[in-house]
């Protein structure tokens, strides 16, 4: 089997783009992955595009990736449309991945964009409505209700203003399977949210860059315990992509291997019919196994990991599952600093989704670009020193008490 490269991504700054539509916004990170790894549109043989929310708010339920990429030059070639909730775009880059190791193609395009403020409040966190089964909704939520039901909530924790509803359900995870499970408090929790914070400073590209402490994250406006406000990713639009290419295409095309990066694994998995407590059997923990297991490698040689942190407690939980620590030590990790910059492990060394943003459908690819770039040791005060390899968790929708489907990708310098 071949080896496969990724020569070159772009990506828009996350944040809020009332002037761009989704075509404009892919157009934007497409052409700036064009420009990167110097491929001519033309080279490209299939595309692969992630979405969520364009049929919510536009009323453009079908075709939207040849909607957005035909007009950008992409004709006659197969153009696939991915939903994968949060995983969006990073089912797109499995399936790139995948064409390439069929020997479908030797070189694809994968990319991501999303679209998600809008004046309707209401009808903005709609959108997040139907990222689990929508006929049981109510089994869900009571369900979950029970996780963590022994922690004791602080009076005034819960928001009366408008948020999405898997606040709640981070919140009931983080009770349930960090607070109750492992003693992890609302302060560490509060690091990894400062550490974030502090972490897109330095990301000319991250929705915000204001530096906050700890305190500064616990006094904060609670939207549902142990949940404040800088703990939650915020509302974003933005668009994200990659050049994915075969070994031999390297070569064919000219492209510059000095500045590739080699696909070490690419996995995905679904949700498992598991109990709450059963983490070994989640599709994080699975994901991550087989990932490592394709890679080569253990938890151990990872150097920087970008991880899905919609909340502070997702962040923790995907460590968790993903053996990236013992058991238990996710939050002592983060309050001791071993996740910052300079650490043991940095994790979101980008901002993460708390800071750097989280259009939906772009945010797998967000989290690729960044990766790619750390290994290229692009990243000025970002950069985490000598880093060879990296992993990406991305997480999308719900399945009972975890994600309905999981990618991890690892990567290694060329």
């Amino acid at each position: 089997m071949e080896d496969i490269y990724i020569v070159g991504v772009g990506m828009t700054p996350f944040g809020r783009h009332a002037d761009k539509s989704v075509k404009q916004l892919t157009a934007w990170a497409v052409e700036d992955a064009l420009k990167d790894s110097g491929c001519d549109r033309k080279w490209v043989q299939a595309a692969f595009f992630g979405n969520c929310t364009q049929g919510h708010f536009d009323g453009q339920h079908m075709i939207r990736g040849q909607v957005a990429l035909l007009p950008l030059g992409f004709d006659s070639i197969p153009i696939f449309n991915l939903e994968g909730a949060c995983a969006s775009s990073s089912h797109a880059f499995n399936l790139a991945v995948t064409q390439l190791r069929a020997g479908a193609a030797d070189v694809v395009l994968a990319v991501g964009a999303e679209k998600m403020f809008y004046s309707d409040k209401a009808k903005m966190f709609s959108a997040f409505e139907s990222a689990w089964d929508i006929e049981t909704f109510e089994e869900n939520k009571n369900y979950l209700s029970q996780m963590g039901k022994n922690v004791e909530v602080p009076p005034g924790s819960q928001s009366e203003k408008p948020y999405s509803p898997f606040m709640d359900v981070y919140a009931a995870l983080g009770r349930g399977g960090l607070i109750e499970r492992f003693g992890i408090t609302q302060r560490q929790l509060a690091a990894v949210a400062s550490k974030n914070h502090g972490h897109s400073v330095h990301n000319e590209r991250s929705q915000y860059r204001n530096p906050m402490t700890i305190e500064e994250v616990l006094a904060a406006p609670p939207i549902t315990y142990p949940i404040t406000l800088p703990m939650c990713s915020p509302i974003s639009d933005g668009a994200a992509a990659a050049i994915v290419c075969t070994g031999s295409a390297l070569k064919k095309y000219g492209f510059d291997r000095k500045r590739a990066v080699r696909v070490l694994a690419s996995v995905v998995r679904s949700a498992s019919a598991r109990a709450a407590h059963e983490f070994d059997k989640g599709c994080t923990h699975l994901a991550g196994k087989a990932a490592f297991e394709q890679a080569g490698i253990s938890p151990k040689d990872v150097d920087v990991a970008e991880i899905h942190d919609a909340t502070a407690i997702g962040e923790l939980l995907s460590i968790e599952s993903l053996g990236l620590c013992e058991p238990g030590a996710s939050g002592v990790m983060a309050e001791r600093g071993e996740t910052s910059l300079g650490g043991k492990l940095p994790v979101n060394p980008s901002g993460g989704l708390e800071s750097k943003g989280h259009p939906i459908g772009a945010t797998g690819l967000g989290q690729i670009f960044e990766l790619v770039e750390q290994l290229r040791s692009n990243c000025g005060k970002r950069q985490v020193e000598g880093a060879r390899i990296a992993l990406q968790g991305n997480g999308g929708g719900l399945w009972r008490v975890e994600e309905s489907t999981e990618h991890v990708g690892i990567f290694g310098l060329a």
